[in-house]
Formats: C-alpha cells, sequence, structure tokens
C-alpha cells in the first residue's frame, strides 16, 4: 500500500495543476456562488412533498402555487449558473491581465447569459424551452460562459474594441469597449447553434445531452459510483483535495439527477438517480470525506488512550456538522497507513448500500437538497422527504461503519497505548503529514508566548479572512482568532469564507489565511493579494488543526505575517 501511495503522490503535482485549472474553478465557484438559490428553491419541495407521508395531497392549484418559486429558482439554474461560471472565469482571467485593461465581468456575464438562451431555444415557433434551462442545460452553460470569457479575452488582450475621445466619461466608454467583444461572442454561439440543428436536428442544449448519456448511465452503476466516489477518499488520503478535482467533472451529472429525482417524485414514480449531490454530502461524506461520521465517538468511547479520547472529544462536534478535519489531522487519519482501508472503502459500501436500498427495496431516492453542515442522519432523512426506508438507511450506514472503522480504530488505539505506556512518542508518522503537509512551523508558532502582558505589534484594526473549500473549516480558525483577541484585547477580527467566492470583499481584509484544502491556490490568490497591498498565508493540515485550539497560537501566527518582510 505505501507503495501505491507513494506512486500516486509522484503524480500529486500534476493532480493539483488540474484542481488549479481555471475552468475547473470556474465550474465550482459558478455552483458556490448560484447555492442560495437552489438551498432556497429546496424549502418549497419540502412543503410540496413532506404531507405525502402522511397521506395528504395538495390539490393541483394549490401545488403550482407552492412550487413556482422552485420554478423560477432551480428551474432557470443553467441561466444562473452561465453567469456565474463566466464571472469567475472573467475574475481568473484578469489576474494575469493588466490592472488597467480589464474584463467587464458584468458584460461577461450578459453575454453567457444571452449565448445560453441562444444554445437552448427551441425552434423559433416554439421560443424558449424552460426545460433546457434548467439542470439539463448545465453543460451548456458553462460552454456558452467558456466561449464567452475566451472571445472577451482576445479583444480585450489586442484591444479590439471602439475607442472614443479621452473626455467621454469612463462609464460610457466602458459600454463602447464591450461592444465588439459582446457581439462576436453572440455571433460565434449564434453560429455553433445553427452547424448543430443543420447538422444533428435539434439545439445544442438537447444534443449534448443525448451524446452524453450513456455516460450519465455508466456513472450511476455500481462500478462508477466506486470510482467517482473511490477517487474523492483516495486523493484526500494522499494531501489532494479530492472534490477540487472530482467535483468540476460530474457536477452536470450529479445536478442533472436531482432534478430526474423530483420530476420523478411529483409524477407518483420512483427515483432512481444515485449519483446527486446529496447522495455525495450524507451518504458518501458522511461527518466529511471517509465518512468518518463515526470516528471521533469511536476514538472518544472506545479507545483506552488518553491522546486519542481527547482528539475524539474535541472532534465530535464539528464532525458532527460535516467538518472533520480535526480528527484527519489530529489523529491523523491522512497518511496513516492503518486507515487506508476504512478511509476509502466506507465511502464506496456506504453509496452501494444506498443503491441497494433504492434499486432493491424501492426507496426513492434524494430529491430534496439541503446545507452541507446538516448533520448526515437528519441529511438522509430530509433529502429524501421523510421516506420511512430512510430512517433505516441512516441507523444502517452508521453501523456499518462502525464495523468498518472498529478494527483499525483498536490496532491504532493499541499502539498508541503502548506509546503512552512507555513513556515515549512516535515521530515516524508526524514526519509522514509533515512531509505531505508541511507542519514543521506549527510547533515554533504555538511556542510563542503571547498573553495579557505581552505587548502586540498589531495596533490598529485588522481584519483578517480565512479561506477554505466551502467555508466550514475556515470558521474554526476565524471564531479561535475573533475569541482570543477579544480575550487579549487585540484589534483582530476574523472571518470564515469559501475560495471562489472571496473576490469582491478581498480589499475589505489586510491578512488572508488559506486553509489545508486550498494551500494549493496560494500562487493563484497571491496574484490579488499582492495588487492590493494584502498579506497572504498558507497553512498545512497539522498546524492549522493546532492553530484552530490555541487562540494565542493563532494570535500569534497573524502577528508573525506582519512581522515578516514583503517577499
Amino acid at each position: 500500500m505505501n507503495t501505491l501511495i507513494a506512486q500516486i503522490e509522484k503524480a500529486k503535482p500534476l493532480f493539483e495543476k488540474i484542481s488549479r485549472n481555471i475552468y475547473l474553478q470556474a465550474i465550482r465557484d459558478g455552483f458556490i456562488a448560484s447555492m442560495p438559490a437552489v438551498l432556497f428553491s429546496s424549502i418549497f419541495l419540502l412543503i410540496a412533498a413532506v404531507p405525502n407521508i402522511f397521506g395528504f395531497k395538495w390539490a393541483p392549484a394549490h401545488l403550482a402555487l407552492i412550487m413556482k418559486p422552485y420554478n423560477y429558482t432551480m428551474g432557470f439554474l443553467a441561466v444562473l449558473v452561465a453567469g456565474t461560471t463566466a464571472k469567475s472565469l472573467t475574475d481568473s482571467v484578469n489576474r494575469k491581465l493588466e490592472k488597467t485593461n480589464q474584463i467587464n465581468f458584468l458584460s461577461t456575464m450578459l453575454a453567457a447569459v444571452c449565448g445560453l438562451l441562444l444554445l437552448a431555444a427551441d425552434p423559433i415557433k416554439n421560443g424558449i424551452a424552460n426545460g433546457l434551462l434548467g439542470t439539463r442545460g448545465l453543460l451548456t452553460a458553462f460552454l456558452a460562459a467558456f466561449i464567452t470569457v475566451n472571445i472577451y479575452k482576445v479583444c480585450i488582450k489586442n484591444n479590439v474594441t471602439i475607442r472614443l475621445p479621452e473626455e467621454v466619461p469612463p462609464n460610457i466608454a466602458q459600454v463602447f469597449k464591450d461592444v465588439i467583444p459582446f457581439a462576436l461572442s453572440i455571433l460565434s454561439l449564434y453560429g455553433l447553434d445553427l452547424i448543430v440543428r443543420q447538422t444533428l436536428g435539434t439545439n445544442v442544449a438537447e444534443s449534448v445531452g443525448k451524446i452524453l448519456a450513456p455516460l450519465f448511465s455508466a456513472t450511476d452503476g455500481y462500478i462508477g459510483l466506486a470510482i467517482v466516489f473511490g477517487a474523492y477518499a483516495f486523493f484526500w488520503f494522499v494531501g489532494i483535495h479530492g472534490p477540487s478535482v472530482v467535483e468540476p467533472l460530474i457536477v452536470a451529472i450529479s445536478y442533472a439527477n436531482i432534478e430526474a429525482n423530483v420530476k420523478l417524485v411529483q409524477a407518483g414514480m420512483h427515483a432512481d438517480k444515485i449519483l446527486n449531490p446529496v447522495t455525495q454530502t450524507f451518504i458518501v461524506t458522511m461527518g466529511g470525506t471517509g465518512a468518518t461520521l463515526v470516528v471521533p465517538f469511536m476514538f472518544m468511547w472506545l479507545c483506552k488512550s488518553k491522546r486519542n479520547k481527547v482528539i475524539g472529544r474535541a472532534s465530535v462536534v464539528p464532525t458532527f456538522f460535516g467538518v472533520n478535519e480535526p480528527i484527519l489531522f489530529g489523529a491523523p487519519i491522512v497518511l496513516n497507513p492503518i486507515f487506508f482501508i476504512p478511509f476509502v472503502s466506507a465511502p464506496i459500501i456506504n453509496v452501494w448500500i444506498m443503491k441497494f436500498f433504492v434499486d432493491v427495496l424501492r426507496m426513492n431516492s434524494f430529491s430534496i437538497i439541503l446545507p452541507w453542515t446538516t448533520p448526515a442522519p437528519i441529511g438522509i432523512v430530509m433529502g429524501t422527504a421523510l421516506a420511512p426506508l430512510s430512517f433505516v438507511l441512516a441507523i444502517t450506514l452508521i453501523l456499518v461503519d462502525i464495523a468498518i472503522y472498529y478494527p483499525f480504530v483498536k490496532v491504532y488505539d493499541n499502539q498508541i497505548l503502548e506509546e503512552e505506556l512507555n513513556d515515549k512518542v512516535s515521530d515516524d508518522l508526524k514526519e509522514k503529514v509533515s512531509e505531505k503537509f508541511d507542519t514543521r512551523k506549527a510547533d515554533a508558532i504555538l511556542e510563542k508566548s503571547f498573553d495579557k502582558q505581552t505587548k502586540s505589534n498589531i495596533s490598529k484594526q485588522t481584519n483578517v479572512l480565512v479561506l477554505c473549500a466551502g467555508g466550514g473549516t475556515s470558521g474554526l480558525l476565524a471564531n479561535a482568532l475573533t475569541k482570543a483577541a477579544k480575550e487579549y484585547n487585540v484589534p483582530v477580527t476574523a472571518a470564515a469564507g469559501s475560495y471562489g467566492s472571496h473576490r469582491d470583499i478581498l480589499p475589505e481584509y489586510q491578512l488572508v489565511i488559506l486553509a489545508p484544502q486550498v494551500a494549493s491556490n496560494y500562487e493563484d490568490i497571491k496574484i490579488e493579494t499582492d495588487k492590493l497591498g494584502i498579506k497572504l498565508a498558507k497553512t498545512e493540515g497539522g498546524q492549522y488543526i493546532k492553530l484552530t485550539r490555541d487562540g494565542k497560537g493563532a494570535l500569534a501566527f497573524v502577528q508573525e505575517q506582519f512581522e515578516q518582510k514583503g517577499e
């Protein structure tokens, strides 16, 4: 196994390069920006679907009224994502353009939305096809956004624009500056639409769906599910943020499946699509990547080692809400050969059990999207609109995951217990984690004395932004910093955010800290922070967890960033 991990580690630079690809980032960030609409729409699905469990059915007129907000949010998801994806990609492209010659993201957003409408339209006599402006049009939305931004890039970079006298106000000049790239974008997409209609007899959105239909089916099978969700855990285990690599590749399929489940439920049919965002959140990553929901409880209640008991108690609450970095790096689980088999196999077995419940026991699959911080057992029940079998599924998964992890937890606990009884600490595993996550600075930082008698060199208000992949892990450090700052009367205020949705608020902060999941984006965001004169720091696994547990150490870390000379 160590040999296999070593081979994957050699490919780490390639996988990190893939995860930093601006097109994959644009897809991921575009969806993050659209999530408020997705979560809002799910409220009305709950109102519409839950009463059915108790034998009550809404009258058709009332049901149409309830579902109207859903239809005009989730039903137009592709339109929203076309704009947000274009905006994200524009931001990435602008980082490499001169500050005085930037692409107008509002213009690319408008062009991408208009381009999607062209590519998803029915024959002219039928007007616009709303059915292809929702999840079925997501791939077309990405296509429209990518083509649009690249045309703008070529035009702006080469000054292909309408030039006006300097006396013209900037806001008016910007309108004319955007005319040519906007026109070229729309005409290019219109040309693509005409070609596809002539050759395939239908619009682009419909054609893309038909061409990729076999892929949709394959990923929903046992082997496809194992490959997709096994990759999530495997990459994370060797120090690569798996979702950044895998998620953008399946997001269109995933959301199309959830929409298909909604329509099947509404039609009174069996919702059978397994690969969807709710399965990923509450089945595959139950408690976080590796399906670790049960692990902190096992550390806390079953382990004899004092160290493991402490780690369990410190990790149980965050993991219950889907933030499992404390147990991942605190135990550690990542890069720990003892936990390789359960960490990779538990997510796969979980999703296979889910598929068994859907295919064999005929339980409806997920049709309601909930916030990812919802505790997994609750998410399983609510995501299936309180399906009776969902209660059985939640209990089954917990018991199965306990059975999977138990022997490995006991082996690890015996190892740590022996070290404690012999008054020795093995540094071999810590060294392995340090090699991957570079945690060597952690001890030096946490050894710094930072108490009420120590004078801080931070004398004016300092705002710190902590970024992670989804805004959950970053909250641990942001909360620790804010609490410690109040206790020691230091003018520091920290906030948590998700990478990709940070760009508009960057000017409000003096320091940005990257959590381990997004540390590989350091060079990309440094271009942005350098332009604004903002300090930037990245953290590694063990270091990050230590900082979240020690407010004094976290303040010392912030202070250290301002003591360092600019690069």
